[in-house]
């Protein structure tokens, strides 16, 4: 399963909020939706969302084996 806790952590790590990610650089509300509930995204979207935080894929998801 992947997680997206990470990419949290990063935001608050980094200053970002989801308002300043909707408004500021367009993220839909939709995409921090499907986040929120580890529901999957694009490499695109992921490129993007590294690209805006300036961080590595670590920084936005995890992988956690299924059992």
């Amino acid at each position: 399963m992947i997680s997206y806790a990470p990419f949290y952590t990063t935001l608050k790590r980094k200053g970002i909020s989801t308002y300043k990610l909707i408004n500021s650089y367009g993220i839909s509300r939709s995409l921090l939706d499907r986040l929120k509930h580890n529901k999957p995204i694009s490499t695109v979207t992921l490129n993007d969302l590294c690209t805006i935080l300036n961080c590595r894929v670590e920084d936005i998801l995890v992988y956690i084996e299924d059992n």
